[in-house]
């Protein structure tokens, strides 16, 4: 199983948010960290905000944030909320089933198992748990200084771990 660029850049969006805790963070400032393209980063945040893991602030100091603390955010929640199956094989997807032996091929209950598997340990582990040291990836990021806007610390209820 190979991982979308659209999982990989969502955790990267996250872990610079978790990085960079009371200040919103700007899209542009994010694709010039990581060289990705403005354009590719904003179809993504509609995948996080939908799912609830990032949110957006308006106007001039605007940008954006985690919505919820990165201690709540698994990395299991994050793949399934970005990736757009989980076919191992052609078995997995009921729509498209052409094998004879897929009811009772001991393969695809294998496989099953081992993708049960690949998610309890996805799920064991969140954003906060990636960022821990958040020093040293504020300065692999580029941090360090403080060009972000702060936020008031009453307006930021969701403050990661």
């Amino acid at each position: 199983m190979r991982l979308t660029q659209q999982t990989s850049y969502s955790i990267r969006i996250l872990l610079y948010c978790a990085a960079n805790p009371g200040n919103n963070s700007r899209i542009k400032d994010i694709a010039a960290t990581y060289s990705i393209s403005e354009l590719h980063l904003f179809k993504i945040m509609h995948v996080l905000v939908e799912s609830g893991f990032i949110e957006t602030i308006r106007g001039r100091n605007g940008g954006i944030r985690l919505a919820k603390p990165a201690n709540t955010i698994s990395i299991g929640e994050v793949v399934r909320a970005t990736e757009s199956n989980f076919f191992l094989t052609d078995c997995f997807d009921t729509t498209n089933r052409d094998c004879p032996l897929v009811d009772s091929c001991g393969v695809n209950k294998i496989l099953a198992e081992a993708l049960r598997a690949f998610f309890a340990v996805l799920d064991s582990y969140t954003i906060a748990d990636v960022a821990k040291d958040r020093g040293q990836l504020r300065g692999l990021l580029d941090l360090s200084h403080d060009t972000m806007h702060p936020i008031a610390a009453t307006s930021f209820a969701h403050q990661p771990s």
